[in-house]
């Protein structure tokens, strides 16, 4: 039943998703309990995540928790091939090809969710968007689900607004081990090793333009400067940026940056985040990427059209010449730069945001009588993951004393 490229290439994927399983000890002591106490037995889980080795653990982590797992990719540049068909080869039922057409792409997500499931894991927000439209037919056995990424908890939130959400769902991106730690320090490290990968050149002394300073934001200002940029950051809150400011940030108007920058790095989840007007005052061979979840950041269709010529200069990257003779650099056609150009976030973090995933999954899977709502992770999950990452560090902290406690609760001193 599996749609994947090609099976010989099984053995290289089951390496690579045994590589990673070594380093997600939190996820390694969840699938322990989850092999003993079956959490999900009779259920069927349909995943739709960037389909490479984590991702690939965490579903053979839920099937070992006696989970029927249906799983996809939540990107067609981000897919691996080789772990596609590793996956497939374990037992899940895996649809995925790299470079799949959108009407390819839409094949795999209808397919995962042709088996009916009980809990949906989504990265984006399109299971949601296929359950609550063309397949809500396979919505008649939903419990629930979890979302994964700040886009698809805002499209989540925005569905629960006009009473159009097929489920309740899960807010996993707002969990402390997910933006702490994932959102941070994922995407600042897995950004400038995709664009690093991608195009060879040095990141010191260039000036990089972030627009947003989320959490992701952040994380790649942080490494940015850390490898001797000079940082100029963009933002819509100000708050977020003072903040940048404080950081040491310089903060100005995408209109201001555009002149100035060599490298520019979208992390906004928002759309027409750099658009003509700015394409046209920006310095000959400036690099152009994308880090949020969809490829409308960068208006790459829009530089398409003003381009006088078009060419591949390096895999994973197209330099579009304007009538000013200046030629622009996009990075992953806009997508994911730190998946479609990388291996993504490194397996130590996503150990953390996938140890959400699958308690989040299980909590799912105890409740009865939920309303169709967004809902928030619980402490207990987010505590129990915190204190297992801890241990595996082998790291100690310290605990309240019962008179430190009642300090605490008290309003008198």
């Amino acid at each position: 039943m599996s749609i994947v490229k090609d099976m010989s290439l099984a053995e290289s994927g089951r390496r690579k998703i045994d590589w990673v399983r070594d380093f997600m000890p939190a996820l390694s002591q969840i699938e322990a309990r989850f092999k003993r106490e079956k959490p999900f037995q009779g259920l069927r889980v349909a995943v739709s995540v960037h389909l490479e080795a984590k991702t690939a653990n965490l579903g053979y982590v839920l099937s070992q928790g006696g989970a029927e797992v249906y799983l996809t990719g939540s990107n067609p540049l981000s897919t691996q091939d080789d772990v596609a068909a590793g996956l497939a080869s374990l037992g899940v039922e895996t649809f995925g090809i790299y470079g799949a057409t959108p009407e390819e792409y839409e094949e795999h997500l209808t397919k995962t969710l042709s088996c009916h499931p009980h809990i949906v894991i989504d990265d984006g927000g399109d299971l949601i968007e296929l359950l609550g439209g063309k397949c809500k037919e396979y919505a008649d056995c939903l419990m629930g689900g979890c979302e994964e990424t700040t886009t698809g908890i805002l499209r989540l939130k925005a569905r629960e607004r006009e009473g159009i959400l097929p489920c309740p769902m899960m807010a996993v991106n707002d969990a402390k081990a997910k933006h702490y730690y994932d959102n941070k320090y994922g995407t600042g490290q897995s950004v400038w090793d995709g664009i690093m990968h991608t195009t060879n050149l040095v990141v010191a002394g260039k000036t990089v333009v972030v627009a947003g300073y989320g959490w992701c934001g952040k994380g790649v200002a942080m490494r940015a400067a850390g490898m001797g940029a000079n940082v100029i950051v963009t933002e819509i809150d100000p708050f977020k940026a003072l903040d940048a400011t404080m950081n040491g940030f310089r903060v100005m108007t995408m209109d201001e940056a555009a002149p100035l920058g060599d490298v520019f790095v979208t992390v906004t989840g928002c759309k027409d985040v750099i658009t003509p007007r700015h394409f046209e005052t920006m310095k000959d061979n400036a690099l152009l990427s994308n880090a949020g979840h969809f490829d409308c950041e960068v208006a790459v269709a829009a530089l398409r059209e003003m381009a006088t010529e078009s060419k591949l200069r390096r895999e994973n990257i197209v330099g579009y010449t304007l009538p000013n003779g200046r030629t622009l650099n996009v990075l992953a056609e806009g997508r994911l730069v730190n998946l479609a150009s990388g291996n993504g976030h490194p397996a130590e973090i996503m150990d953390m945001s996938f140890a959400v995933q699958a308690l989040a999954a299980e909590w799912i899977s105890k409740q009865t009588g939920l309303e169709k709502k967004v809902y928030p992770i619980p402490e207990s999950i987010d505590d129990q993951i915190g204190r297992a990452k801890l241990a595996a560090q082998g790291l100690t902290i310290d605990t309240l004393t019962p008179e430190q406690e009642k300090y605490l609760n008290s309003w008198s001193v």
